[in-house]
């Protein structure tokens, strides 16, 4: 299976919203959004990064035959710090790889086009799968004070 990973182009973002909104349903633990809220809105803020192309906020996704498969989202904020949301590889095609292949492509992007940039992400502590991809990849947990969620922050380690 020859899987493509790219940055989302604007006229993908119907196909980033319909995997999106597949994420949420499938798997409602795993994110900080809900399903049936997610439906009623109109349109996404990263559905208008994808079509803007923001140089701060990107979307990656992972294609098999020029189908969306997989997305990841970075956002970077004002410091010299970037966050990973909202990683999800579809079904058929988790545990094959393609997670660690996204991640890293988000990765590469950020490092390319932020000179030392810390990427951050977060994991909910249930979501062990997500967790030992990430600590597999170079994550390391660290405590976060300002963090009043009860997610787990994870600082990328080259």
């Amino acid at each position: 299976m020859n899987i493509e990973y790219r940055n989302l182009l604007p006229n993908e973002s119907k196909a980033y919203r319909a995997i999106r909104l597949e994420s949420l349903e499938k798997f409602p633990e795993s994110f900080g959004a809900n399903y049936l809220e997610a439906l009623k809105t109109e349109k996404f803020r990263i559905e208008n990064d994808i079509e803007n192309q923001s140089l701060e906020r990107f979307v990656f996704g992972a294609f098999v035959d020029q189908k969306l498969i997989g997305i990841c989202a970075f956002v970077k904020d004002e410091n010299s710090t970037g966050n990973i949301y909202q990683m999800y590889v579809r079904e058929g095609f988790q545990g094959k790889n393609i997670g660690s292949g996204l991640i890293q492509a988000i990765i590469n992007e950020a490092h390319s086009r932020f000179k030392g940039i810390e990427v951050v992400l977060e994991v909910t502590p249930k979501n062990d799968r997500a967790y030992h991809l990430y600590k597999k990849m170079g994550f390391q947990e660290v405590i976060d004070e300002k963090n009043s969620a009860s997610n787990i922050v994870m600082k990328y380690f080259t």
